[in-house]
């Protein structure tokens, strides 16, 4: 019976991890949408059109992240931003369209700054935790 339990236990906890970082790509993608909208001046119709276009780029492009190969990870991330350019340019225009990944770059520059000062200060908080008398 304990087994049992322990099982369903840990079956839960599980299923808990994988819903936070569900919410967590969720909240990144739409951090993100939001961050290249306003960067390229989309109008409402634009973004309105924009959004699930980009919903699926995402989800694609996110799959193709966990590639361990890092020459064929590559090869699949330039595969679907072709193939979704044609859709972007379709609803933002020719210029704009590249400029999509453009911006998802100095998106994912700029979050990986935040994380890394975050690492930095809660690493320089515990070296001053350990410096206390």
């Amino acid at each position: 019976m304990k087994k049992i339990i322990f099982i369903l236990t840990l079956a839960l906890f599980s299923g808990f991890v994988v819903k936070a970082q569900d919410d967590d790509n969720d909240k990144i993608r739409d951090k993100m949408r939001e961050f290249i909208q306003r960067r390229l001046k989309l109008s409402d119709n634009e973004a309105e059109r924009f959004t699930p276009v980009f919903i699926r780029y995402f989800k694609d492009w996110r799959q193709n992240l966990r590639e361990k190969d890092n020459l064929i990870r590559e090869q699949r991330i330039t595969e679907v931003k072709i193939r979704y350019r044609s859709e972007f340019r379709e609803i933002v225009g020719e210029n704009r369209s590249n400029d999509v990944f453009r911006q998802q770059k100095v998106f994912i520059d700029n979050l990986k700054k935040i994380r890394e000062e975050q690492v930095k200060g809660r690493r320089d908080d515990r070296i001053n935790r350990k410096n206390l008398p």
